[in-house]
């Protein structure tokens, strides 16, 4: 019994160092890339990359000769591939180098940082992942997730490779934070300031902030064991609003499969429409494609070309800014209403190919949700409203350029992209003052729930219209659809705008007394692109004051985050609501 017990501690050792080695590793070759090394530095960290590699072939093959426990065969099929190439860059990078360079059309000095990755994929994968309430409960796990992101960016962006010249402390704190919260405000040009290896970072980190470092940490680490705690599925159930705890790693698994597969057709799509004149080298293409994807379905709003979308080589490719259109719109819809109108779909169109039509048919499911039809009606109204205003008003105007369908195009992008996504195909400064206002309003209601947009999102205002008419007709609750709104919907919706307006009217205030100078609608357009995650700017963003940056940064993370759910993570919950006090009523109007 002694024996067995201090073999599964020598293992659980093993393991564990295996771990940490892995995830120094990691921050190795971060050094690696963010620093110029000198010859021997890198010798040594060659040497170490080796180490780790070896490590990780050996603990990962000591664990299938020494556990009983059964994988699936995904499993397998990863560590069989992820050991193979491991095996591979070996050989390239410390055995044959030169005979490898000559022979091997898939040599790559950084094929060596790939490895490390998979490696320490595989390590992490087995290491226990619990979200303990006793500790932080959904809100605040939520919360330092996102401010953690936002810190190791900024680090990241602060090493000396990735920038040309350097940048200051709090203007890497800035560009973190509004590729984490996928803002897309701006104090440094993202395509002339950034190296190739520091706009690598800001795609990844809006890539992280768009999904939430939760989600790819929790569904790998049930990807490769298979079960978790019943207590990190109540807790990630909050967070991705799944209807049935059994159903999160499920739902986090179509997340991360719309996700990739979405920005991998609009990549294409992007790469096809180029033109060679522009980009000449075919991998600055590809990654052009992959970054602009990433950024317009995260609705991050960044873009690698100095004056965005509106640069001349790219102000006319309808093609791509379509492509861009469906990017953001799908991802500001919010992944449950993706996944629901996928059901629907097939409910409707697939399964009666497949089945055959029934020529009666006595009952009709409730396929597509009562949060489904509200935020498809709601999105697909503000879009059309939107585009016939922008269109109409700026025919004479900022128009004038494009011709035929190009100023429907543009004026549907110009409509659209208010509603989180940040991405420009005109000068906002030219725009007329009407359309300015109604991308105010655009902005503030911004994208779905769960989406990766921002705003007080279109079923709170859908919900407050509601109430409206609701009020009007002298009803007592909001019916729609056949289905009563729950009245906590309705205390929430009314809550998250009266925040909006209370963290928008203090940033308006704060913005205003730091840069008295700069006029008062730049202030309110950058204060409300900021709180709602859009990233349209009238220019002021980099001529601001150290001051009025930081209450920007405040702003786009309490956008992102929401101040719901700031004031959830700070307040206790009262557990006794079984009582009930006299009613009255407040005088109103």
């Amino acid at each position: 019994m002694k024996d067995s017990i201090s073999k599964f501690l020598s293992l659980s050792t093993l393991f564990r160092s295996a771990f940490v080695l892995s995830l120094i590793g990691v921050f190795a070759f971060i050094i690696d890339f963010g620093y110029e090394q000198s010859y021997q530095i890198q010798n040594f960290l060659n040497a170490y990359y080796l180490v780790i590699l070896f490590v990780g072939i050996a603990v990962t093959l000591v664990r299938y000769f020494t556990f009983s426990k059964k994988l699936s065969t995904q499993v397998i099929v990863f560590d069989a591939l992820s050991i193979l190439f491991t095996i591979y860059v070996i050989g390239i990078h410390f055995f044959s180098q030169e005979a490898y360079r000559h022979l091997s059309f898939l040599y790559n000095d950084n094929w060596i940082k790939v490895a490390i990755l998979l490696t320490f994929i595989r390590e992490f994968a087995e290491q226990r992942l619990n979200y303990r309430r006793n500790y932080l409960n959904p809100a605040q796990l939520f919360i330092v997730s996102f401010i953690g992101i936002i810190l190791f960016g900024t680090l990241l962006l602060k090493l000396p490779n990735a920038t040309y010249d350097g940048i200051s402390f709090l203007d890497a704190l800035f560009t973190s934070t509004s590729a984490v919260c996928v803002t897309g405000l701006i104090v440094v040009d993202t395509g002339s300031y950034f190296t190739p290896f520091g706009q690598h970072i800001i795609v990844f980190l809006i890539q992280l902030g768009g999904l939430g470092i939760l989600t790819f940490a929790s569904y790998f680490s049930y990807f490769f064991k298979g079960v978790t705690s019943f207590e990190n599925q109540v807790v990630l159930s909050d967070m991705t609003n799944s209807q049935k705890i059994g159903e999160v790693f499920s739902t986090l698994k179509r997340i991360l499969i719309i996700t990739f597969s979405i920005e991998a057709i609009g990549a294409l799509i992007i790469f096809s429409s180029l033109e060679v004149k522009h980009i000449p080298e075919f991998f600055d293409r590809v990654f052009f494609a992959v970054f602009h994807a990433v950024s317009a379905f995260c609705n991050a709003g960044f873009s690698t070309l100095s004056n965005g979308i509106y640069d001349l080589d790219y102000r006319y490719n309808y093609v791509m800014q379509l492509t861009l259109i469906g990017l953001f719109i799908f991802g500001g819809l919010g992944f449950p209403i993706v996944i629901n109108v996928i059901k629907y779909l097939k409910y409707k169109i697939i399964s009666p190919l497949l089945l055959g039509r029934t020529k009666t048919t006595i009952y009709k499911p409730w396929v597509l949700s009562l949060n489904s039809r509200i935020t498809l009606i709601t999105t697909g109204s503000l879009m059309a409203i939107g585009t016939v205003i922008f269109f109409f008003n700026e025919y004479n105007n900022t128009l004038v350029e494009h011709r035929g369908l190009g100023k429907f195009f543009t004026a549907f992008f110009g409509a659209t992209t208010p509603r989180t996504a940040g991405f420009n195909t005109l000068d906002m400064n030219q725009l007329h003052f009407s359309t300015l206002m109604m991308i105010f309003f655009l902005m503030w209601v911004g994208a779905s729930p769960a989406s990766t947009g921002g705003g007080i999102k279109t079923s709170t205002f859908a919900i407050a219209t509601l109430n409206f008419f609701s009020l009007a007709k002298g009803k007592t609750r909001i019916e729609v659809y056949r289905r009563e709104i729950a009245d906590i919907s309705v205390r929430r919706a009314f809550a998250i705008i009266s925040l909006s307006l209370v963290v928008i009217g203090f940033a308006v205030i704060s913005i205003a007394a730091f840069d008295p100078e700069k006029t008062l609608l730049s202030i309110a357009f950058e204060c409300f692109s900021a709180y709602s995650t859009v990233g349209l700017s009238l220019g002021i963003t980099a001529t601001l004051t150290a001051a009025s940056k930081g209450v920007l940064i405040i702003v786009m993370f309490i956008g992102r985050v929401s101040m719901l759910t700031i004031m959830i993570a700070l307040f206790r919950k009262i557990k006794y609501k079984d009582y009930r006090y006299p009613t009255e009523e407040i005088l109103m109007n």
